[in-house]
């Protein structure tokens, strides 16, 4: 260590002053003075600059953009009451402490052997699960596939978000599948299997939001008013729907600037 720098320190403990030659710093000290003597020793032989050698690449972390664009102004009878809103809310509400207090319960539930949910970074598994091979290959559902009876085929129409399931999800496979399923939204349409999966995610997730995560409730709320402004009629059966995301997005996770305003 620099001798100017060594001026500059208080000394915090008094050490007397001996030959570096009396010293070895790979043996055990034998007396206090000993052992503070090789600690200003190590000290001396260190460098007055060390430069850290990085990999430039362990800096790069990816950027979370939220955006606070506001959603498309819903068309003259299109949006919900205030009343309505505040009526989700509180069922919404109530689900997800339902949802958190039964959670070990759920878990321990035996899943049928067909149920073989993906790893976390399978993006595409994940939308098959989730939205069924049907919807994800847009191909024609048939109308037995649907009917509410033994040997359901779920592989074709999609898993529903069953407790079973979604108690099984940790946080960062509640958010993975929430951005999948968003992605996938952003594309097409929406369908039945996909608000049923949103709000059971939702309905996961943790609060106070991670960046991630609040930026793809606002990209949902966002893209949920875009569909509605483009119904043709007030009676299609996704205006409730999409109508219940932008709720809970902008009521009960507090993205206030999104919500609809009657």
């Amino acid at each position: 260590m620099n001798s100017d720098v060594e001026d500059l320190m208080p000394r915090l403990l008094p050490v007397e002053a001996s030959g570096s030659d009396e010293l070895a710093l790979g043996e055990t000290p034998r007396n206090p003075k000993e052992y503070l003597r090789q600690v200003q020793l190590e000290a001396s032989l260190c460098p007055d600059v060390v430069v850290a050698k990085i990999d430039p690449k362990k800096l790069k972390k990816p950027t979370v953009n939220v955006s606070f664009t506001a959603c498309q102004a819903a068309p003259d009878g299109y949006s919900p009451s205030l009343k309505w809103q505040q009526k989700q809310v509180s069922n919404f509400s109530d689900i997800r402490q339902s949802v958190q207090k039964h959670r070990q319960q759920w878990r321990g539930k035996v899943i049928d052997d067909n149920v073989v949910m993906p790893k976390v970074d399978n993006e595409e598994g994940w939308k098959r699960f989730c939205l069924g091979e049907s919807v994800y290959l847009d191909s024609k559902i048939d109308q037995g596939d649907c009917d509410d009876a033994p040997g359901l085929n779920y592989v074709k129409i999609g898993f529903p978000p069953f407790l079973s399931i979604v108690s099984r999800l940790n946080q960062a496979t509640v958010n993975a599948v929430l951005e999948y399923l968003i992605n996938w939204f952003e594309e097409r349409s929406f369908v039945p299997q996909l608000g049923r999966w949103l709000y059971a995610l939702l309905a996961c997730l943790e609060k106070p939001l991670i960046p991630e995560a609040h930026s793809l409730i606002r990209q949902l709320a966002r893209r949920c008013a875009s569909v509605r402004a483009t119904l043709e009629t007030k009676d299609d059966e996704r205006l409730s729907a999409l109508n219940l995301l932008i709720c809970l997005v902008a009521r009960y996770f507090e993205q206030n600037d999104l919500a609809d305003n009657n």
